[in-house]
């Protein structure tokens, strides 16, 4: 008898198949006590381990320690030399054995046990030689259909050969059952795919891919910055077919139906993470590993979820073989809050402009698009207006007329029979939260007694525009006190059922980053037929044009809404430049210098108007003076007042929004170029590979220059790429330009301008591929896929945009690089804090998010652990982290800092196991043996004696398990609120679960509350030039909800800082309050600014209104915005008669949102000291907007 250990289920199948008398079992699941029983009566002794030695060390130490043969192989194709030098039997035997296993199959395990017994145990049995297997090969089957569009299922041959195929043949007839035919095939591997399987693959119209990535073995290598040749995809691709990814899960139905993750943290990365790479669309798992009655793993398939990832694959099969004309597409459009004023969500995108560039190409390309207001005069406040007027969802403007008016709407009678089919559990939730279908929200009974779910959209012929559903909290404001996994509503669902069902849609397209679809409760990942976005969404194509400098939100839409994502352009960008009192201190600063040189005698009248001039335009709270300097020290203090000028209008700011498919040109091309040139070039893999141009001009871009040598060699740079522009960027006129501008020769100038002609120009020329690509997929086409992040900080290969992005290798997190960047940034706060206060901060507490740790490769992962005084230990191989390393002490020169960290919810899901490293690294710097003033995580811990030690070493918290968010944004907005115990409540009662090694979301209230009366120090970090603070509410919900929470708890409130690595190399640390004077300063009230979102009419308005809301949201959690601020946005949004015109044409409900949210601001005192005429004059204009707007709905 042979004992076959192999960590291979394959291997087991095969080797009972073969009839041969062998004893299995699989090594991930015994323990050393097991082998007495399993070596009874045993001759010889075959163990198989993927992993090397270490993933079974002990067992095999066990075994070879014995009296019998040992053969010890790896796991994979490749022999693995290590391993078989642990064999006790001739090196030539176990290279054959290997060869055996390696080719696989009932056939050739037959051999090796006849083979083994003959070599070892002299039987003379006689064998054959191991046989080689077809590489591909179909699944012999009888189809039950022969019409229909045909969709492809390849699986492992390793399936195949051992008889386990069971999973493959109910995906198979489901497909059939969902209209399509089925190609089921096996193959050996996709990364050598040989041509006669491609050919094959070829004549379907998608497929549905169970086996690994094709393109490559080393993900973190292709990555943004990355080299782009490292993951090739191109045979896959020139299928030009949508690829699914089919979840083959390694755990059983059982724990992944009872699991709020979903995924295992290795199928999170195998099956999810590293095949995006490849460009394949994430479905469901519909195959689970369960054990038959020996004990032996088998795919076993689930026959529901196996329906929808067929459904979604037919889906996209049929998009193939409609033509345009008869195609039916759902454009929808995000709306939060649920406002008139914000329709259109979508970060950095002029969202109405977009959506008539995409419906006049889709009309170009044959699509039956009906008449649209606005889009034939490309007007997009008309298209938005008339959507609008057809009734919309803000409770606050909805008339009766509207509700009974809109013809988009499905009979309660209809919806209830479609949601009946759905899942008792979600059934049972939505009804206790919202009552029996179909609810109340949205409801007409003017036309049918048991009413009609009323959406918000218009339809065109073959074309409906709709606004995304409320997401509930604004319209069950309890909720937001009680339940953060608020269902979905029942008008929620409607609507999706509305698009599926009675509007008849081939696909679905949601413009902009982001809705809230992605973000319903559910699993984190590999979604249940109770998961609301699966629920609403079900097997319709979604195609979802999204920022590719988010790769965190945008993922998330990949992996729980199976979207194609077709990436894009950020804004265009601009540096803020000085204007108004800052251009006027600017000249007045010029002027101080020449008289300084030239007539000292009139120093003291102008720097008396220097501080005239300051005092007026409230710079003094900026530059944190209250009384003017002496004369002695006046020139020190214009040192510093001229540095901080410098970095007000050497800021880079969003100079308008982007429209889909608009390559930028002219101007806009120079600006975005110069931005981007601005940073160190990451190139091939490696960092650093080219200076940024103003760098190779010789400045330092570290923040130590001076003003005038920063404007000059600014001027310099943009007179260079002017340059080049003129000259439409030929390569060869880059040694020329340098000359003529600068008068000599710089190699370095030279080599950048080149790079930007071969590499940059020419990837931004092809922005037009976002409006191809959106075609392309609801043609049932491939989109290529890409790496995403910021192309301002250095990243250009993620241009072009138009591709499907990907983010990181999860495994690969905290990068070298980000490492680097995460050290420099915990010893800039440390010291921060030390100047500020003299002491050490005992306790940090970070907001962590999904989508910086994807965009920096980890830089908060690696403060995290820098501030403790751990670093990461990677795999030289693989690039992955493997383990942790103590920093000593001595190389710290510093106490470890603890660290409290409040993560995203999506970093929840994306990063699984860089959680479990963050916990490790808290209970290893615990556990070291060092003095409390060395240590202070050991001091809180000591300090915790009434708690075990799991919980006393807790410090990663966020969103409860299947939820998402921070819950302030709603709260906010319902205006629900009182003071500090308000917000730290919904801040507790959404983040207040636990997470780490045993833990994975149980509830910590307690527990986290603990940990944030120690935080001294509330820190949240900003790695893109392109977002700042006050254009997003998730600052001031993570980060202001953070300061709120631990002065409720505490009656003090810590130092508020921002960490800021813009620039990776010369990463600094700023306090909140000069944050965001810096913001306001160089960015809200910049005319600049402000012009170019006029320029973009609707969606501009809705830029200044958000801003005001995020700038109100910060005030209320942290008190950051002082009455000056206010007084401000007053004058320049609400009051200004050019702003103000522009509002009330584009947009009044932004103006009626902006002039209550600085009236509410004023009520509860945040605006302390209003003018009673600035006040008066906003009541006044609020009232006259109320009704003219109430008027013109009638």
């Amino acid at each position: 008898m042979i004992l076959l250990l192999s960590t291979s289920d394959t291997d087991l199948l095969s080797a009972r198949a073969s009839g041969a008398d062998y004893r299995l079992g699989n090594p991930a699941r015994l323990g050393v006590a097991d082998l007495p029983a399993l070596l009874d009566g045993v001759d010889v002794v075959i163990v198989r381990l993927l992993g090397g030695r270490r993933a079974w060390e002990e067992g095999l130490d066990a075994l070879l320690a014995g009296p019998r043969p040992v053969v010890v192989l790896g796991g994979e194709q490749a022999p693995d030399a290590e391993l078989m030098e642990c064999s006790t039997v001739p090196v030539g035997v176990v290279a054959e054995a290997h060869s055996y296993l390696a080719h696989g199959g009932a056939d050739n395990l037959r051999e090796l046990f006849h083979f083994l017994s003959d070599t070892l145990l002299l039987t003379g049995e006689g064998f054959a030689k191991p046989a080689q297997l077809a590489a591909w090969g179909p699944l012999e089957r009888t189809a039950r259909r022969t019409e229909g569009p045909k969709v492809g299922i390849l699986y492992y041959r390793a399936h195949h050969i051992a008889g386990n195929t069971a999973f493959v043949e109910a995906l198979a007839s489901a497909v059939e059952d969902a209209g399509g035919q089925a190609v089921p095939v096996y193959c050996a591997s996709l990364r050598t795919a040989p041509q006669d399987l491609l050919d094959v693959l070829g004549t379907v119209d998608t497929l549905v891919v169970t086996v690994l990535a094709a393109g490559g073995t080393r993900p973190a290598d292709a990555s943004a910055g990355g080299d782009e040749d490292a993951w090739d995809v191109g045979a896959l691709a020139a299928l030009d077919i949508p690829i699914l990814q089919g979840l083959c899960l390694t755990s059983s139905r059982e724990t992944w139906a009872e699991s709020d993750d979903g995924l295992s943290p290795l199928d999170t990365a195998t099956q999810v993470a590293v095949p995006e790479f490849d460009g394949r669309i994430i479905t469901v798992p519909f195959s689970f590993k369960e054990q038959d009655k020996d004990g032996l793993s088998v795919y076993v398939a689930d026959a529901e979820r196996a329906a929808r990832v067929a459904g979604i694959a037919v889906k996209h099969a049929t998009l193939r073989h409609v033509p345009p004309a008869e195609r039916k597409v759902a454009l929808m459009l995000s709306a939060y809050p649920t406002k008139h004023a914000r329709i259109g969500n979508a970060v950095g995108l002029d969202t109405p402009a977009s959506a008539i560039k995409l419906l006049t190409a889709m009309k170009d390309a044959g699509y039956t698009v009906g008449d649209l207001p606005g889009v034939a005069t490309e007007d997009g406040d008309a298209l938005i207006h008339a959507l609008i007027e057809a009734g919309g969802q803000d409770p606050n403007w909805l008339t009766e007329k509207q509700l009974s008016g809109n013809p988009v709407r499905i009979s309660a009678a209809e919806y209830r029979t479609w949601y009946d089919t759905l899942p008792a559990d979600l059934r049972e939730s939505m009804e206790e939260h919202w009552g029996p279908a179909p609810g109340s929200l949205f409801v007409d009974h003017s036309n049918d007694p048991e009413g009609e779910i009323v959406l918000a959209a218009l339809q065109a012929d073959n074309v409906v525009l709709i606004v995304q559903p409320p997401r509930g909290f604004g319209e069950n404001p309890v909720a937001i006190y009680h339940d953060p996994d608020l269902p979905p509503s029942h008008h929620y669902l409607a609507a999706y059922r509305w698009v599926a069902g009675s509007f008849g849609a081939h696909a679905m397209i949601h413009l902009g980053k982001h809705g809230n679809l992605e973000w319903l409760p559910g699993k984190n990942l590999g979604m249940s037929a109770s998961c609301g976005t699966d629920a609403a969404l079900g097997d319709m194509p979604l195609i979802y044009p999204f920022l590719v400098n988010d790769p965190g939100e945008g993922t998330q839409a990949k992996r729980r809404a199976h979207a194609t994502l077709v990436d894009h352009l950020v804004p265009p960008m601009a540096r803020a430049e000085s204007y108004g009192d800052l251009a006027r201190l600017e000249q007045l600063l010029d002027e101080h210098s020449n008289i300084a040189a030239m007539d000292p005698a009139k120093l003291p009248a102008i720097r008396a108007q220097i501080w005239t001039l300051i005092q007026a335009a409230k710079l003094d709270h900026d530059l944190g003076m209250e009384d003017r300097p002496h004369d002695a020290e006046f020139d020190d203090f214009l040192l510093h007042v001229d540095g901080w000028l410098c970095e007000i209008k050497d800021v880079q700011i969003r100079d308008g929004l982007h429209t889909l498919g608009d390559a930028p040109t002219g101007p806009a091309r120079v600006n975005l170029v110069n931005s981007m040139l601005r940073a160190r070039q990451m190139w091939g893999g490696k960092a650093s590979a080219l200076p940024g141009l103003r760098e190779a001009l010789g400045l330092a871009e570290d923040g130590s220059e001076a003003r005038v040598k920063v404007d000059e060699i600014d001027a310099l740079a943009l007179s260079l790429i002017e340059a080049m522009e003129t000259r439409d960027w030929s390569v060869d006129a880059a040694d020329q330009v340098t000359r003529d501008v600068l008068g000599a020769e710089n190699e370095a100038v030279t080599e950048v301008l080149t790079f930007a002609a071969v590499e940059v120009v020419p990837r931004l020329a092809r922005t037009t591929d976002e409006i191809t690509h959106v075609l392309h997929a609801l043609e049932g086409g491939y989109v290529p896929a890409g790496p995403s992040g910021s192309p301002l900080r250095g990243l250009v290969n993620v241009l072009p945009t138009g591709r499907n992005f990907y983010s990181v290798d999860p495994k690969a997190i905290p990068s070298r690089l980000a490492w680097e960047t995460g050290s420099a940034m915990a010893e800039s706060l440390v010291a921060r804090y030390k100047t500020d206060t003299g002491e050490y901060p005992r306790s940090v507490g970070l907001s962590v998010w999904g989508t910086s740790a994807m965009r920096t490769a980890g830089d908060d992962i690696a403060e995290v652990l820098a501030l403790m005084g751990v670093r990461p230990v990677w795999d030289e191989a693989s690039r992955r982290v493997s383990g942790l390393e103590v920093i000593p002490l001595a190389e710290l020169g510093r106490p470890r800092i603890d660290v409290t960290v409040r993560i995203s919810g999506f970093f929840r899901d994306a990063f699984p196991h860089v959680v479990y490293l963050l916990d490790d690294a808290v209970r290893l710097v615990a556990a070291l043996d060092e003095s409390e003033e060395d240590n202070y995580v050991r001091a809180h811990v000591l300090a915790d004696n009434d708690k075990d030690e799991r919980r006393a070493t807790t410090r990663i918290f966020g969103s409860k398990p299947g939820a998402y968010g921070a819950g302030l944004l709603p709260l906010i907005d319902s205006h629900n609120w009182r003071d500090d115990s308000d917000l730290a409540e919904v801040y507790a009662v959404w983040g207040g679960f636990a997470y780490g090694r045993d833990l994975d979301g149980a509830a910590a209230r307690e527990d986290m509350e603990s940990a944030y009366k120690r935080i001294a120090v509330a820190a949240k970090n900003v790695d893109s030039r392109e977002h700042d603070i006050a254009d997003s509410d998730d600052y001031y919900q993570y980060h202001g909800g953070m300061v709120a929470t631990v002065r409720a708890l505490t009656g003090r409130a810590p130092a508020a800082y921002i960490g800021d690595s813009t620039r990776p190399e010369s990463v600094r640390t700023r306090s909140l309050e000069e944050e965001t004077n810096r913001v306001f300063r160089s960015r809200v009230v910049n005319p600049r600014w402000i012009e170019a979102m006029r320029r973009h009419g609707y969606k501009g308005a809705f830029e200044l209104a958000a801003t005001v809301d995020y700038l109100f949201g910060y005030d209320a959690t942290t008190g950051v915005v002082a009455d000056w601020m206010y007084d401000k946005l007053a004058q320049t949004y609400a009051l200004d008669p050019e702003n103000r015109k522009f509002l009330t044409e584009s947009n009044p409900w932004a103006l009626h949102g902006i002039a209550e949210r600085l009236l509410e601001a004023a009520e509860r005192k945040m605006w302390a000291e209003p003018d009673p005429a600035t006040l008066q004059q906003l009541q006044e204009l609020y009232l006259q907007v109320e009704g003219d707007i109430e008027a013109g709905s009638e």
